[in-house]
């Protein structure tokens, strides 16, 4: 069975709110095992809803239709579904009743305009409203169907887990499971990645395209490759995740750095804690941004003995103990790397120098940067260009030393 979402609001067009609802809606319908292929939001228009809900029901057996269900007269959920259904609204006593009781309960008067909110098409069944005033309704089309939920996120996160998902999965008649899982990775484009990934991809196609694979480009945070099983039961999905999990890894080897929500600064602490190690950092052209990123982490305390934004050169000279000169390069960030070692008491200095612009430094262009690492008697510096604005060359300096340390730590294991 498919589903599709149709998010009301001219707000959610307008950019005023933003549409989260849509993004919980598919998760869960992914974990019924529902397929849903479109989204759309429409404004507060009775011609246009009519228009999306028509198009949905053209492509989808179900479609579930999100907001204008308030008493105010731009909420006309209703008239647009009962157009769609060709049938006129009918106004139900009892859920008058109940909603007035809502109010009494509050100590408040009903407005006459919450009427409108117990409008039903004729021939719809009223999902009974339990943390706000608007009723849910599921709305034959014929062999199809069209169910309408309050806007309000805890309102609809309610009625579809109460009422919406049972009887989806009941139409759909056989119970599955979609589940999802991203890799994260971190140095290679997203054309070297296909690339790579290419002959696993054809593979999958060939055998029926279960798991299936994607890419997302996610800027300064790399590519992510999301992997998405369908299964008759979770454990059955999670089985082909593991396994095309394992398949990928071993294609990609060390681009990947975490899985899901994972970020680079947790999979370096990992593997800080895991060999016993303490890092203290020195930072130039980031300006503390590494910093942030470390003491983000929960536990960081543990391993992260603190950092130096040694900005000006004479910090660099009079804390670090880097020699006069100039300061982007690579004799610059090893001394750096092996100053922050020795005045923070770190079993691991790591640096970062180099040119974020506007304008070149020390005859280097902008997006030149160092990255020092001393460990284990041994100072090694990385040179990379980056690209991009001021902003977004910092912010790949700090997600690159990061990398550079979690592959040296990965070495040294």
């Amino acid at each position: 069975m498919r589903c599709e979402v149709v998010a009301i609001g001219t707000e959610l067009l307008l950019g005023q709110i933003l549409d989260t609802n849509s993004a919980w809606i598919g998760e869960h319908l992914a974990a019924a095992g529902i397929d849903a292929h479109f989204q759309t939001k429409v404004g507060d228009n009775q011609a246009r809803m009519v228009q999306a809900l028509r198009i949905a029901l053209s492509r989808s057996e179900a479609v579930i239709v999100c907001g204008g269900l308030g008493p105010t007269q731009d909420d006309i959920t209703r008239e647009a579904i009962a157009e769609v259904m060709n049938v006129p609204l009918e106004r139900d006593q009892a859920v008058v009743a109940r909603i007035r009781s809502m109010f009494e309960a509050r100590g408040r008067t009903m407005s006459e305009n919450n009427k409108r909110q117990a409008d039903v098409p004729r021939g719809a069944v009223v999902i009974p409203q339990t943390r706000g005033t608007a009723p849910g309704l599921i709305c034959p089309v014929g062999k199809k169907v069209v169910y309408a939920v309050p806007g309000v996120p805890y309102e609809m996160q309610d009625m579809l887990e109460r009422a919406v998902l049972p009887d989806l999965t009941a139409r759909a008649g056989t119970r599955s499971t979609i589940v999802s899982r991203v890799l994260r990775t971190w140095g290679l484009a997203e054309s070297a990645l296909a690339e790579l990934v290419g002959p696993r991809l054809d593979a999958l196609d060939a055998a029926g395209s279960n798991p299936t694979i994607a890419f997302l480009a996610s800027g300064i945070e790399g590519i992510k490759v999301r992997v998405t099983a369908k299964a008759e039961d979770r454990d059955a999905a999670l089985g082909l995740l593991e396994a095309e999990e394992a398949e990928l890894r071993a294609i990609l080897g060390s681009y990947v750095f975490g899985v899901d929500d994972d970020t680079m600064e947790t999979a370096v602490g990992v593997l800080l804690e895991e060999q016993c190690l303490t890092l203290g950092l020195a930072e130039s052209m980031t300006g503390g941004l590494v910093a942030s990123r470390l003491v983000n982490v929960a536990g960081s305390s543990a391993w992260f003995r603190g950092s130096v934004v040694s900005y000006a050169s004479e910090v660099k000279f009079d804390v670090l103990g880097v020699p006069e000169g100039p300061v982007v390069c690579e004799e610059a960030a090893a001394a750096m790397a092996e100053g922050a070692r020795k005045v923070l008491g770190a079993d691991v200095g790591l640096s970062v120098t180099g040119v974020a612009g506007p304008a070149e430094q020390d005859g280097q262009p902008v997006g030149t940067a160092y990255f020092g690492i001393a460990l284990d008697d041994d100072t090694q510096v990385v040179h990379a260009r980056l690209f991009g604005d001021r902003e977004r060359i910092r912010q790949y300096a700090a997600i690159s030393l990061l990398d550079a340390l979690r592959r040296r730590l990965l070495a040294r294991a």
